[in-house]
């Protein structure tokens, strides 16, 4: 797929401001020098993978190399090898780094281990907060720091210049709720990772071992597809199932979330042309939706989940442009905090909290989440269970970037 990079300008020589004339023609030949040497080699690393054959393969038998995302990814360059260029040049501005990822690519960057932290006093984080704000943008999170934890527990954040996250647990009702928010700067960084890499795999792992494979800053257990034959499934914009029995949850190009509900999709042709018009780059099969445009859509009936049953939950929520929360209420071992939710409590409650749209996931056992591959909440039962498949966010900084 081909994504436009949304953070930055692309702003080449001609818009450097000049003291004076000799100054600026100096400084556009050196610049005009570097963006030729930065291009050339570019031009070398992106056509290797071509000369080499290298690629996924994909359902078709055939190769899906990153061929696609080619002059997104040379505009991407110059324009960061330019802002490392004019560093420190005084007279002269410069550009806004800016970065995006490749669904083609299975694994994401590294995250900076220097970027993490914790602390067990969520007042200590407003400075986290204020520089999230200037680095990404995000004024509203559903993370307040004058919250009171879940005992015993700690607030644990991830912040660069491409995404900020933040886990934590506490207790609503008696029930103790894990949180991972998550604020991104470019929507390829909400991504899906099907165990081995493959559609159809028979291969289960834990949540924390598909996170570490693929360098998630934060992941979820995600719909465990390959347990149910239910849903629309779609993997890097190919669609691989279809079936109309349950509500499925999309994810566009925008990192947006939007539904088919029952019976909306019923062939594989309207699926293939939904994912078309909608620009669809991957879909999760469990649900129902629990909110739609703000509003509870919490159902009467539904196939999966035991809707009306007290139950470990797992959602994934979006709370605004590029912005998610995905949540898990676990049993508790502690005898004070023994309630879990109906969905239709758990639609309540992220209505309430101004969800924009929501999506239940597998719950009981399977709900988890991790940040920096480990577990922010207790599963059911103390114990994680092996599944097919999650849901992450990952870094954009190249980890050469940080590792220099």
């Amino acid at each position: 797929m081909n994504y436009e990079t949304t953070t930055g300008s692309r702003r080449g020589p001609r818009y450097i401001k000049r003291k004076k004339r000799s100054v600026g023609s100096a400084l556009l030949k050196l610049v005009t020098l570097a963006a030729a040497i930065v291009s050339v080699s570019l031009t070398v690393q992106m056509l290797a993978p071509v000369v080499t054959g290298s690629g996924f393969a994909t359902s078709s038998g055939t190769v899906s190399g990153s061929g696609a995302t080619i002059m997104d990814r040379y505009d991407n360059y110059i324009n960061n090898s330019l802002s490392d260029a004019l560093e420190g040049l005084a007279g002269v501005e410069r550009p806004k780094k800016s970065y995006f990822l490749s669904d083609q690519d299975l694994i994401a960057p590294e995250p900076n281990p220097a970027k993490y932290g914790s602390t067990k006093d969520p007042s200590t984080l407003k400075s986290i907060l204020d520089r999230a704000e200037r680095l990404l943008g995000i004024t509203d999170t559903y993370f307040s720091t004058d919250i009171e934890l879940y005992a015993g527990s700690e607030v644990t954040y991830y912040l660069d210049e491409t995404i900020l996250c933040i886990t934590w647990q506490q207790v609503i009702d008696r029930a103790v709720y894990s949180f991972s928010e998550v604020k991104i700067a470019h929507a390829s960084q909400f991504r899906r990772f099907l165990a081995d890499g493959t559609y159809g795999s028979d291969k289960l792992y834990y949540t924390t071992e598909m996170a570490a494979t693929v360098n998630a800053v934060t992941a979820s257990s995600g719909d465990y597809y390959k347990y149910r034959a239910m849903g629309v499934i779609v993997y890097n914009g190919v669609v691989q199932r279809v079936n109309d029995q349950i509500d499925t949850c999309y994810i566009d190009e925008n990192g947006d979330m939007m539904f088919t509900r029952i019976g909306e999709i019923t062939t594989m042709e309207q699926a293939k042309q939904y994912v078309e018009d909608h620009k669809i780059r991957f879909s999760l099969a469990f649900g129902p939706a629990l909110v739609i445009d703000g509003e509870n859509t919490a159902p009467n009936s539904y196939l999966l989940g035991e809707i009306y049953k007290k139950y470990s939950r797992a959602a994934i929520a979006q709370m605004g442009e590029r912005h998610y929360l995905m949540m898990a209420v676990n049993l508790s071992p502690s005898e004070n905090y023994r309630n879990t939710l109906t969905i239709g409590e758990l639609a309540e409650f992220l209505t309430g909290i101004g969800a924009r749209q929501a999506y239940a996931l597998d719950g009981g056992q399977t709900a988890t989440i991790v940040i920096q591959d480990s577990l922010v909440n207790r599963p059911d039962y103390g114990n994680q269970r092996k599944i097919s498949d999650i849901i992450y966010f990952a870094t954009a900084v190249p980890s050469e970037e940080w590792a220099e």
